[in-house]
């Protein structure tokens, strides 16, 4: 993978630069109709779906907090919860996602969100040499490694996907 130059990027891609983080940009056409949109991601680009990870925002009572899963999977709310030391978690209102990251439903990613918040990777990201995840909008995905993918969400890695 090499460095991409993030002259008109998105904040992820324009992150990522600045952090010196090597990405690989992975635009593809998307269809308004899917009914995923990590799914159809992994379709468009020829990935399995195991590699393609979703970003959800989680409201706890210690705040909004990251869940980075599967697209194959689900959010286990519970262990999102436990990983972050609060009592309970419930997915977020999609209008306070959007503003509280600065992205729309469907292309939220999980680096350069409008609002720093607590992130948390499933464990499972760490089976592959890299990871795909929302580059920032609708039809566009961003590669790179897991580890990476900790550095630039200052994330950690815990059992939260079902």
């Amino acid at each position: 993978m090499a460095k991409q130059k993030a002259a008109a990027g998105t904040p992820a891609t324009v992150a990522l630069t600045a952090l010196g983080l090597p990405f690989t940009a992975h635009p593809y056409e998307h269809d308004p109709s899917a009914p995923s949109f990590g799914l159809e991601a992994a379709e468009a680009l020829g990935v399995e779906p195991d590699r393609v990870f979703k970003t959800l925002l989680a409201d706890t009572d210690l705040g909004l907090v990251v869940g980075v899963v599967p697209v194959t999977g689900m959010l286990d709310l519970k262990a999102l919860a436990a990983a972050v030391g609060a009592k309970r978690a419930a997915m977020a209102d999609p209008a306070v996602a959007e503003r509280r990251t600065g992205y729309v439903v469907g292309g939220i990613s999980p680096i350069g969100q409008k609002s720093r918040h607590v992130t948390v990777v499933d464990e499972t990201a760490q089976l592959f040499d890299t990871v795909f995840v929302s580059g920032g909008k609708r039809g566009f995905d961003v590669e790179l490694s897991p580890a990476d993918l900790l550095t630039a969400t200052a994330g950690r890695y815990a059992p939260i996907a079902k």
